[in-house]
């Protein structure tokens, strides 16, 4: 794998690019935002790691360059700002997914998994070019992470969202309990946890209380959701 980390924080990108690096990929590393343009939009790469904080332009700026510039380049923004807006401005301007600082290394590989494979998963969910995405009547907006069925705001946590989220991009499809545990909580199966299924209990009840039942329990494989 070809790896672009733009990150001026010199000891963090050389945490990175050690780690990436004995997973096996290929990383180049550039330290502020133009240079990461200019690589970015010349060589092609399968992934970006973006730092919000650069010294010559932001990273909702470089990450907005990028995708007006045609480049569908898999982003994920590795930040200290995690306050909601930053989050949502991020995803608005093009970021797949959104690492807040400090971070475990495991979990960054969990979520670059998780990205990758939602782009590789064939589905036939109802996907905009803007980014939306319409299941029968829900409808989920990640520009400002808002959900609503037949017209009516659904208030999600963000750990909800995530499992919906999952679940809506591959409508019909079984999505399996461990598969759910990396994708949202970036863990691998561990027996011991009932996350999974408290989480799917809320979601389920806040859902169901605006219309018929939606997420399904195929049992000892896994949640869909009725397509």
């Amino acid at each position: 794998m070809k790896l672009l980390i733009i990150e001026d924080e010199v000891e963090l990108a050389g945490v990175l690019h050690r780690g990436l690096s004995k997973e096996g990929s290929t990383v180049t590393l550039a330290t502020d935002g133009n240079t990461g343009i200019e690589l970015a939009c010349s060589v092609s790469f399968d992934f970006i790691l973006l730092d919000i904080n650069l010294p010559d332009r932001n990273g909702f700026e470089v990450c907005e360059t990028l995708r007006e510039a045609g480049v569908t380049t898999p982003i994920i923004m590795v930040t200290a700002r995690d306050d909601v807006p930053d989050r949502i401005r991020g995803l608005k301007s093009g970021a797949d997914d959104y690492l807040a600082k400090p971070f475990a290394f495991e979990e960054l590989l969990a979520r670059m998994d998780a990205v990758t494979r939602r782009i590789e998963r064939p589905t036939v969910r109802a996907g905009h070019p803007d980014g939306t995405i319409t299941v029968g009547d829900l409808h989920f907006d990640p520009r400002t992470m808002t959900l609503t069925r037949s017209g009516t705001p659904v208030q999600l946590t963000v750990k909800e969202m995530g499992v919906l989220r999952l679940l809506m991009e591959a409508p019909g499809s079984v999505i399996s309990r461990s598969e759910i545990l990396k994708a949202v909580w970036g863990i691998e199966d561990d027996p011991l946890t009932n996350i999974v299924e408290v989480y799917l209990s809320r979601l389920r009840r806040k859902l169901h209380a605006l219309g018929p039942p939606l997420v399904e329990n195929v049992r000892g494989f896994g949640y869909r959701l009725i397509a």
